[in-house]
């Protein structure tokens, strides 16, 4: 790899979509899970307590005292796991400032340099763990970093991007990419 090559561009939110769906597993993160999950039995046992309190009061046997609370917390319980899934629901794509600043992606016979706005970021052809192509995009994905999603279109012309690829599969322990 003598001279090396390189490529610009931003992300645009669609490619961001791209990104994030690429990378995530699910669209609600393993914390709102766990939060979710936890809350929602202790909002249904409160609910449950405070409807008996109300329900002893009213001229009904303890049979119905219990099932109308057992209703009434077992409500409170699903409509509280459902308001905060919703809350917590991921609605943005893209990390920090990548929708807004140009990206620069150059291959070196050492590395390959991530480059946004003052940061540079040099990675070593060892570290990168997979190299996926689709028709609209290529994912790098490195070992101790994020994935690095490169859009097609910021090549212009197909045969930039198959020139860039093949280079950047050489350079990856000696694989091609997987299309």
């Amino acid at each position: 790899m003598a001279t090396p090559l390189s490529i610009s561009g931003a992300l645009t939110k669609r490619d961001a979509r791209r990104l994030t769906n690429a990378i995530r597993g699910s669209t609600i993160g393993p914390t709102t899970l766990y939060y979710a999950g936890v809350t929602a039995p202790i909002i249904g046992a409160g609910m449950a307590l405070l409807s008996q309190a109300a329900l002893d009061d009213l001229p009904l046997s303890s049979y119905w005292v219990v099932m109308l609370s057992s209703i009434a917390a077992a409500l409170a319980g699903i409509v509280w796991y459902l308001i905060f899934m919703r809350w917590a629901y991921r609605h943005q794509h893209g990390r920090a400032a990548e929708l807004n600043v140009t990206t620069q992606i150059a291959l070196d016979g050492e590395c390959l340099i991530v480059r946004r706005n003052l940061v540079e970021t040099r990675i070593d052809w060892d570290a990168i763990d997979e190299i996926k192509s689709t028709r609209s995009y290529t994912l790098i994905s490195f070992e101790g970093a994020e994935p690095l999603m490169i859009p097609h279109d910021w090549f212009g012309e197909k045969t930039a991007c198959e020139i860039f690829m093949r280079r950047l599969g050489q350079g990856m322990k000696g694989h091609e990419p997987q299309t």
